[in-house]
């Protein structure tokens, strides 16, 4: 069992919106309160998407095939984890956790493990790969409890 004791970050995040929550007791009884919050403006691709998808002549005469867009959408979301991983980075430095709980989407957490700083992964102690961000406080606190304990 990892022990979410108190002064415990818990880091909840999905690729737009992240909370910060402190625990306040120990690991048998979490507390979780929200510090700070994070969130992203970030529209649907095709609302940021300036232009149909690109065509490019191929070899045979009068034939084009189509070019895949940018998707911006998942683009915002890969920066937001870089950004999510600067703070986490400069909090870490300056001492504000010893130990640190993330819960992610799956696809955010992935983006995340490549980004965070040593310093940050060494306060680690445990991930849960759920979108968490739109629960209630207290259902986050079971969930992190129950994840934490398998």
């Amino acid at each position: 069992m990892t022990d979410l004791a108190q002064g415990t970050w818990v880091v909840v995040a999905d690729g737009e919106k992240a909370l910060f929550l402190f625990n306040k007791t120990d690991g048998q009884d979490p507390y979780l309160e929200v510090f700070r919050e994070e969130e992203q403006d970030n529209p649907k691709d095709i609302d940021q998407s300036a232009n149909r998808p690109g065509r490019m002549p191929d070899n045979g005469q009068g034939q084009r095939s189509a070019l895949d867009d940018t998707d911006w959408h998942e683009l915002a979301k890969d920066r937001f984890a870089s950004e999510l991983s600067d703070i986490l980075y400069k909090q870490a430095h300056k001492g504000r956790f010893e130990k640190l709980v993330i819960a992610a989407a799956p696809a955010t957490l992935g983006e995340l493990r490549k980004q965070l700083h040593q310093e940050v992964s060494d306060k680690l102690i445990g991930e849960i790969p759920k979108v968490l961000t739109n629960h209630p406080v207290d259902e986050i606190e079971d969930i992190v409890k129950e994840e934490l304990a398998a």
